[in-house]
């Protein structure tokens, strides 16, 4: 039996069908609420409503009962490890109630018709630090009938309530910006730009509707910006400014040499108390941060609402809208964003018939410069430069297959050939090309190795050979999926030797332990990575560094670019 008793807010109650119990699974935070939801999508309010007083229950009491231990790592019986750390102390102190479960019980009597409660538990909700905004993001589907009760408005007024989620920054160039934002209805949405300490000049955008279509989110573009300068801006919403001022840097002259730094992670489900994670983060003041993979935790292909509804709590969170309103996010998916745990989606451009939705509601939460081959060849690869660095940024579920049957790709023929043309076409010093699994076999271990490139031994060799074949220089792997920040080597011998930086604990509390072969492994608590890139040198070099979440550089390997070159 796994040892979950170690994880925050486990316990064993009584006195609910086994329907509403807390389940193994669901003692991850994460996890709770969300499949909550995906009762109420099913029309068991009932049920959703015992077991989210049964996890309400349990927060609280874990709440009177804090975690004595600093720090604690248990391993269970299959190998993997599950952790709690302090600061689920501190953050319970500060939040004695559960707001998330609050919402969706407000969400539940609303269903249920019981009107005066519902709005009790919008109180309840908001008091206990949820966003009002949140009950206008919805789901739409599950919040319709707050809307028609006349007291919801009363608590939760639209005036107020305008800017629903952002601004996030993204596809940031040398001379241009975008910014991503989610309005409560469909409103007129614009910001208003100045050079930092330079007011008198501000410059307003071009107004943009936000789309109900696009679940009322809006995309604004700046251009005309100046190379390697702090911008700061406000948004305004329908002809008001909403929110105080954000900062953010556009990247330096393209092709230039310099010097740079750009954050990666994966492993991101919603942990409240781990949240502080986008701050420490943000104080690195990196140039861009490249989400790999698990970035929210949905699990739940065929239900829409329930994918809607992770990404909103996290885009809800203040720590990381303040993250996300400075640094420039780049996002692909893995397999617990995509649908469920080792999830393939085939050859397929529309079967399973969820997959098309999939990526639509991923498309209309972030916002990369594109998006596959679009609507002819959906998927999340795409590629980005900052001064002299290309960034290839892969998908690897879409178009993956069964990995116990023929033909095995993981990228599929049209996003490897992709691949190929950028790479070949490319005169960057260092090329990163970014996967949401690991490319080092033995970083998971068997059976569940198929899971990464291990798993599709002869496409990594295809692509290897590829490089070899075209004496492509200054490659540089990074990866995802397993939940600790490692450094492995993979030596070649036609070839230099290629180093995947894997870093993927960025709010998990479950833990992976560490595998032998790798240079160096971390997981004792949350971590992120951080490439540095110094290209002035006669012999450029790049370092990976990785942080914990109180922000201190446990380790930091460096590679020069002789060793990345033939």
């Amino acid at each position: 039996m796994r040892l979950f008793c170690f994880l925050m807010l486990c316990l064993t109650i009584n006195g609910f069908t086994q329907e509403s119990t807390i389940q193994p699974r669901d003692k991850l935070y994460k996890k709770r609420t969300r499949d909550a939801i995906a009762m109420l999508v099913d029309g068991k309010t009932d049920s959703a409503i015992a077991y989210l007083e049964n996890v309400r229950r349990a927060y609280k009491n874990e709440y009177e009962n804090y975690i004595k231990e600093k720090h604690a790592i248990q391993q269970d019986d299959t190998n993997t490890f599950v952790s709690v750390s302090v600061d689920l102390q501190t953050y319970l102190k500060q939040h004695p109630e559960d707001a998330e479960a609050l919402f969706a019980l407000a969400l539940a009597y609303s269903h249920k018709g019981e009107r005066q409660k519902a709005i009790e538990y919008v109180k309840q909700a908001i008091d206990a630090g949820l966003p009002p905004g949140r009950f206008w993001a919805g789901p739409c589907n599950l919040t319709e009938k707050l809307y028609q009760n006349e007291h919801f408005h009363t608590l939760v007024p639209l005036n107020k309530n305008k800017l629903i989620h952002g601004p996030l920054v993204s596809n940031v160039t040398s001379r241009s910006a975008e910014f991503w934002m989610r309005t409560a209805i469909e409103m007129p949405v614009q910001v208003a730009i100045y050079r930092q300490g330079n007011g008198p000049d501000t410059v307003y955008s071009q107004a943009v509707t936000s789309d109900r279509d696009k679940d009322y989110t809006a995309v604004v573009r700046v251009k005309g910006l100046k190379a390697g300068t702090v911008y700061e801006y406000v948004p305004v919403i329908d002809g008001h400014i909403v929110s105080k001022p954000s900062s953010f840097r556009t990247f330096p002259p393209q092709y230039a040499s310099g010097r740079l730094k750009v954050g990666f992670g994966g492993g991101a489900g919603y942990t409240p108390w781990n949240e502080i994670i986008w701050t420490s983060i943000a104080s690195n003041n990196p140039n861009a941060f490249l989400l790999l993979g698990d970035n929210v935790y949905i699990d739940h292909p065929l239900y829409p609402d329930v994918q809607k509804y992770c990404y909103y709590r996290r885009q809800s969170s203040k720590a990381f809208r303040d993250f996300a309103a400075s640094t420039p996010i780049y996002a692909i998916w893995d397999d617990h964003d995509f649908a469920d745990n080792d999830s393939w989606g085939g050859s397929n451009i529309y079967y399973p018939k969820w997959k098309p939705k999939v990526w639509d509601i991923f498309r209309q939460n972030w916002n990369n410069p594109y998006y596959g081959g679009g609507f002819e060849r959906p998927g999340c690869w795409f590629d980005f430069r900052i001064a002299d660095v290309d960034f290839f940024m892969l998908d690897g579920r879409y178009y993956r297959t069964n990995p116990h049957s023929k033909n095995l790709t993981m990228l599929g023929p049209d996003q490897k050939q992709w691949l190929f043309d950028r790479l070949r076409h490319s005169d960057a010093t260092f090329k990163v090309i970014a996967s949401p699994v690991p490319w080092a076999f033995g970083a998971k271990p068997k059976p569940h190795h198929t899971d990464t490139w291990e798993g599709f031994s002869d496409e990594r060799e295809e692509i290897f050979t590829f490089l070899e074949r075209e004496k492509i220089n200054g490659v540089v792997l990074i990866s995802a999926d397993r939940h600790r920040s490692d450094i492995w080597r993979i030596e070649r011998e036609n070839g230099y030797d290629l180093y995947d930086f894997m870093s993927s604990r960025l709010t998990n509390v479950h833990t992976h332990k560490k595998m032998p072969g790798s240079i160096y492994a971390y997981n004792e608590k949350n971590s992120f990575g951080m490439l540095t890139f110094d290209t002035t040198p006669t012999n450029p070099v790049v370092s990976y560094s990785i942080y914990n979440i109180d922000n201190e550089k446990v380790y930091e390997y460096t590679l020069e670019y002789s060793q990345l070159s033939y």
